[in-house]
């Protein structure tokens, strides 16, 4: 939280100093808040390859988001490719995890700024790219600056390595190609049917059929990430109606915002429907700073969240199932461990449990 405020601080006056829209510092705090929940075991190799393709990515994203606001169909379509891509490519080993990793973090960005929804008359005001990739040096930047002080009162967790991928087997394709198939099916149909049942808030969905999915570890989780999301968005439209009943507006909600963002960041761990509570909260209060019936929404948010964990669920179900690491192998008498996800699921906070055998062979596959 202490990179965030950073973010959002510097962040704000810029829009005040360049004459911004809202969504730059929106991008700044989405971004900086998924930035650092990566590994703090990084190297220098990886802190130099997040500062190089984070600012072309966010840079991407904001030409991606008029592509949507435009043309919605060939939009959805890149954004579905790209995502089904940042798994795929897991294959190649670590460094190429982490480039999907960090190319991902500007795509869930554009799907919490409402950019791409925003009212005809205001897209113009849409951060464009160069300002969206300076942004993303600003993200970099303070969770830089902040790590030194996290390593100092926390102790540095060891990082484990990452074994070398194993050779595809010719039964069934990869772990990786699965999931990515698996990933591509639930947010393009998330795509579609969000634009059939909620034009005005489609990313709900999308966002939640991404999250859902992400780091599948096996049909079991992901009917389990599905099934907390929605415990947790409907226990955050709960607080967020007491919340719009106190009246809370101005700057005490934005004080409000980062409070509840800190609370979930630290339930975090503990269950991800913590975490859905707290972005529900936050995401009530973000939209009423915008202007919008934020509690009216609350219903729609919940069946959007509902419309994309179920399209997830069935995706992870009937489509290329993956076993995930507590699954017995051929050649085990017994399940191994589960592991913690990789990718955004990891970033955000997908719960996983721990296990040195499990994590070997699921980073194997």
């Amino acid at each position: 939280m202490a990179a965030v405020l950073l973010s959002w601080a510097v962040a704000l006056w810029l829009e005040g100093a360049a004459g911004l829209h809202t969504d730059a510092v929106v991008l700044a705090v989405v971004l900086t808040l998924t930035l650092a929940r990566s590994p703090r075991t990084a190297g220098r190799r990886d802190r130099l390859l997040a500062l190089a393709l984070l600012p072309a990515a966010a840079a991407g994203c904001a030409g991606l988001g008029r592509l949507l606001a435009a043309h919605y169909g060939p939009g959805a379509a890149l954004f579905t490719a790209v995502l089904a891509l940042t798994v795929w490519i897991r294959r190649y080993g670590r460094a190429a995890t982490t480039a999907g990793t960090l190319i991902t973090l500007p795509l869930v960005a554009l799907l919490v700024v409402p950019g791409p929804t925003l009212p005809p008359a205001a897209r113009h005001e849409q951060i464009g790219w160069a300002w969206s990739a300076l942004i993303g040096v600003l993200a970099w930047t303070s969770v830089q600056l902040v790590r030194p002080l996290a390593d100092r009162f926390a102790p540095r967790p060891a990082g484990p390595g990452v074994p070398a991928p194993r050779r595809p087997t010719q039964s069934r394709p990869r772990p990786s190609t699965r999931m990515a198939v698996q990933l591509a099916v639930a947010v393009a149909a998330a795509f579609a049917l969000g634009r059939l049942f909620h034009p005005g808030h489609w990313t709900w969905p999308v966002l939640s059929a991404y999250l859902v999915t992400s780091g599948n570890r096996g049909r079991s989780d992901v009917l389990r990430k599905g099934v907390r999301r929605l415990a947790g968005a409907c226990a955050g439209t709960l607080l967020a109606t007491a919340v719009a009943a106190a009246g809370i507006t101005g700057n005490p909600a934005v004080a409000a915002m980062f409070a509840v963002l800190a609370v979930a960041l630290w339930l975090r761990p503990l269950d991800h429907a913590f975490w859905a509570a707290g972005t529900t909260t936050a995401l009530t209060l973000l939209l009423g700073r915008f202007g919008q019936d934020a509690t009216g929404l609350l219903p729609v948010r919940l069946s959007g969240i509902a419309l994309g964990a179920a399209l997830a669920v069935a995706a992870a179900w009937w489509l290329l199932p993956v076993r995930g690491p507590g699954a017995p192998g051929p050649n085990s008498g017994r399940a191994c461990p589960p592991s913690p996800g990789h990718g955004v699921a990891g970033t955000l906070g997908v719960p996983g449990s721990r296990g040195p055998s499990g994590r070997r062979r699921f980073t194997r596959s």
